[in-house]
């Protein structure tokens, strides 16, 4: 849910200061919102993806940028959004359709291992809002870039 500041002019009577902020709470839970919580791996000096969202609506029409929202900053690490162009995959609910795409991805400051946390909201094309909480581990015994490096790179 969005946090909304409300500043009540003393002049304002109680009661209609306490509709109001009702209203406002109102209003603000409407919105469609999800949250997922999810874990990614990156070898220590390399990049992640951690989100890439199209600019399809669900009917599959083209629609605005998606919009990415960080709350909550990595504190070992630093946050790169690109914007680019790509063919969704066969297996997207809508196969093989050319997108302007727009992808946030994480990237360890140097030598750094351990776990980092990001909070991002996601925007979609046709305004729903998903809230993503990632735990990132980065270096450490056994992780290595592998087979995925190139598609969880920095590369679209």
């Amino acid at each position: 849910m969005e946090t909304c500041i409300v500043t009540i002019d003393s002049a304002l009577p109680l009661g209609r200061a306490i509709v109001l902020t009702g209203a406002l709470l109102l209003a603000g839970s409407a919105a469609a919102q999800t949250t997922v919580t999810r874990s990614k791996t990156v070898a220590t000096g390399q990049t992640v993806r951690l989100e890439i969202a199209p600019n399809l609506k669900k009917d599959c029409t083209p629609g605005p940028m998606p919009e990415f929202k960080v709350s909550g900053a990595p504190k070992n690490g630093s946050l790169i959004t690109k914007v680019g162009k790509l063919k969704t995959p066969a297996s997207y609910r809508c196969p093989n359709k050319d997108a302007a795409v727009q992808a946030l991805f994480y990237q360890p400051n140097s030598g750094f291992t351990g776990t980092d946390d990001v909070t991002f909201e996601v925007r979609t094309s046709d305004g729903q809002v998903q809230t993503q909480n990632i735990k990132i581990t980065v270096g450490g015994a056994g992780v290595k870039p592998g087979a995925d490096a190139k598609k969880e790179g920095t590369d679209l």
